[in-house]
């Protein structure tokens, strides 16, 4: 009777260790910003999705231009040809058949075909998510998520494409003549899309530094807007900048210090995605695994990981993993357990602004004096900067005490290696923390 008990005892304190742990908060890596055939992506969704279930992703956003994958839909065969054969090239490439790879990996029985009842071209029906979402997902292991790139321009001509994360029926382009317009529009819409479902959903600003489409004014004044990329695997969408616009980096603290000091406001959460575009392997410009978030959660849902970014529990990557990331607020300490890699070197760059800041900022000239229409710069005058480097360190583990001046600090994490999916932006793997210590009316 008493080994009997005993035995039914230790059972349940083994069956509570286990949930337990499974219940624990967790890092979670996905990728939220990515396109396939249903909008300007060069390979079927379920091709995408499944390379990034094979490559270590737990969830993937897939967000399709002003669509989601509902419905029906045909493709031309040659269409899906030629898209894979567009330049930029990678060097030594050779043109891949998507189709008939398509046919290979999932059967012909999956491959719907037909010809096109006008012209008689060989065309494919592209699987809305609801059709192949069972293929693919596995609890605990590996999620869908519903989503949409919302793409427009404003009045003026500026582009803003803003990500709906977790909705779950389309949002139409919105109208403005700014982009704060848009973007408030935009917020309102995607609110109301989800409520009738009472889903948490994530909006984001896409790749601000796209076309100089978004400023860190704009962002600084849409106080609704928590979510902005601070890097995007596409190249050539300016993320480090050039001599006449500040880089997302820039922008970020820009658009942080206005919010804080200038509007009493909380900052804007960074993310970092692929836009991957490019998957048939022969084309440089928007490849899959380049950058994207590590949100710790303790489940594997759409609403559990919102949640989770919604209260800053993630962080930004193009490669250098976090084993931990902590903001102690008695201590006023931020520190950083880096993930240590055979050969390389971390160096941890903590980056705040300080109270007294000057606020006011000048046009940024070309070298004709002519301005352009970009973020201000800030960096004139006597006193503190923003943006400033407040500390290094070297190492796997890094750590920040705040000396009790300082409106926001965070941290960007730099490795001496290259990123598995090389970019022409920027040569070596990066994290990045989200800001800590902040409060809201600070000056």
């Amino acid at each position: 009777m008493t080994r009997g008990w005993m035995t039914w005892a230790w059972a349940m304190v083994l069956a509570w260790r286990v949930v337990g742990a499974e219940d624990a908060p967790r890092w979670w890596k996905g990728n939220l910003h990515t396109h396939t055939l249903w909008s300007d992506g060069d390979d079927f969704p379920e091709v995408v999705a499944r390379w990034y279930q094979r490559h270590g992703y737990q969830f993937l956003a897939l967000s399709e231009h002003n669509r989601m994958a509902m419905g029906d839909r045909w493709v031309t065969e040659k269409d899906v040809l030629s898209r894979g054969r567009s330049e930029p090239w990678r060097a030594s490439a050779r043109p891949r058949d998507a189709v008939a790879e398509y046919a290979r990996a999932w059967g012909e029985h999956w491959v719907e075909r037909r010809r096109n009842p006008t012209n008689g071209a060989p065309e494919i029906r592209l699987k809305p998510l609801s059709e192949y979402r069972a293929r693919l997902e596995q609890a605990g292991r590996f999620l869908l998520v519903d989503a949409e790139e919302i793409t427009q321009n404003a009045r003026n001509g500026r582009a803003i494409h803003i990500g709906a994360v977790n909705l779950d029926r389309p949002v139409p382009e919105q109208r403005g003549d700014t982009v704060p317009e848009v973007l408030r529009s935009a917020l309102k819409a995607v609110r109301e899309a989800a409520a009738p479902g009472g889903r948490r959903v994530l909006v984001h600003v896409n790749h601000p530094n796209y076309k100089w489409g978004v400023t860190a004014e704009d962002l600084a004044s849409v106080l609704d807007e928590r979510f902005f990329e601070i890097w995007n695997g596409v190249d050539a969408d300016n993320d480090p900048g050039d001599a006449r616009h500040p880089s997302t980096d820039e922008v970020w603290d820009i658009a942080n210090t206005l919010r804080i000091a200038g509007m009493g406001a909380a900052p804007l959460l960074g993310i970092a995605t692929d836009d991957s575009h490019d998957y048939q392997g022969n084309k440089v410009r928007a490849p899959p695994g380049r950058a994207w978030v590590m949100v710790r959660s303790r489940f594997l849902t759409p609403d559990s990981l919102v949640r989770a970014m919604e209260s800053g529990d993630f962080y930004a990557t193009t490669g250098v993993v976090l084993d931990d990331v902590g903001y102690d607020a008695a201590r006023r300490t931020l520190s950083l357990r880096i993930q240590p890699r055979p050969g390389e070197r971390f160096v941890t760059r903590f980056i705040g602004t300080r109270r007294g800041v000057r606020l006011e900022g000048r046009p940024r000239r070309d070298p004709d004096g002519t301005v352009v229409e970009t973020t201000l710069d800030y960096a004139s005058g006597d006193g503190p900067r923003i943006g400033e480097v407040l500390a290094e360190a070297r190492g796997t583990r890094a750590s920040y005490t705040l000396r009790g001046d300082e409106l926001y600090v965070r941290a960007i994490v730099e490795s001496s290696a290259a990123p598995d999916v090389p970019s022409v932006e920027h040569p070596f793997k990066r994290a990045w923390t989200q800001p800590v210590a902040w409060t809201t009316g600070s000056r």
